[in-house]
């Protein structure tokens, strides 16, 4: 497999999944701004959407969309209990969470990176994204993780859309649950390397 990513993007999260799942992958760097891989692709040629993830898979075939995504990497080592059983009820909470963190938190964020974003604009922006927080900080007070005790793909996300807070002026010292929760998966010898790589790509 071959998961196409840039640094400091939502990829992080599929990149965790296939380090915790012990998977065999390689990277490709893709360049979001000229839209070329760092071999000199064409991005939009591999995913015409032209933004990252996207997961080539052995077959040749190309999955988008982060959630679908480390569904996908989860689904492919059940032992590392990544993601519940599908047709399971914990397994509709997972894509509960993931389709939350997907639209209430993630694309929330896409006025704060904006550069012709007016300020007043930016405020709305942190004000949701703060009321959503706190639902999730309220599920983590007494939970070391979204589904409970689990480590699941949920967290990688959760996890990669919390890195972005410091370049957009959100503290996360309002939510002391979340700055927990951030400090033990950025401690997991998985997100560290997958840290570590991006850095040195």
């Amino acid at each position: 497999m071959k998961l196409y990513f840039s640094p400091g993007a939502c990829s992080l999260s599929p990149h965790i999944a296939l380090r915790e799942a012990g998977l065999e992958f390689d990277l490709e760097q893709v360049h979001l701004g000229t839209k070329k891989t760092k071999t000199g692709t064409d991005f939009t040629q591999i995913n015409p959407k032209g933004y990252v993830p996207a997961l080539e898979l052995d077959t040749g075939e190309v999955l988008t969309e982060g959630p679908a995504i480390v569904q996908y990497i989860a689904d492919q080592r059940p032992e590392s209990g990544l993601a519940p059983p599908a047709g399971t009820l914990q397994r509709y909470r997972l894509q509960e969470w993931l389709n939350f963190i997907s639209t209430e938190l993630h694309k929330q964020f896409s006025p704060l990176f904006g550069p012709k974003t007016e300020e007043q604009q930016k405020d709305a922006a942190r004000a949701y994204i703060g009321r959503r927080f706190d639902h999730v900080a309220q599920r983590l007070e007494s939970n070391s993780y979204l589904m409970g005790e689990q480590f699941t793909v949920a967290d990688a996300y959760l996890f990669t859309v919390l890195t972005w807070t410091n370049f957009a002026g959100i503290d996360l010292g309002r939510w002391p649950a979340l700055a927990r929760f951030a400090e033990r998966v950025g401690a997991r010898p998985a997100v560290q390397a997958a840290l570590q790589a991006e850095k040195t790509r």
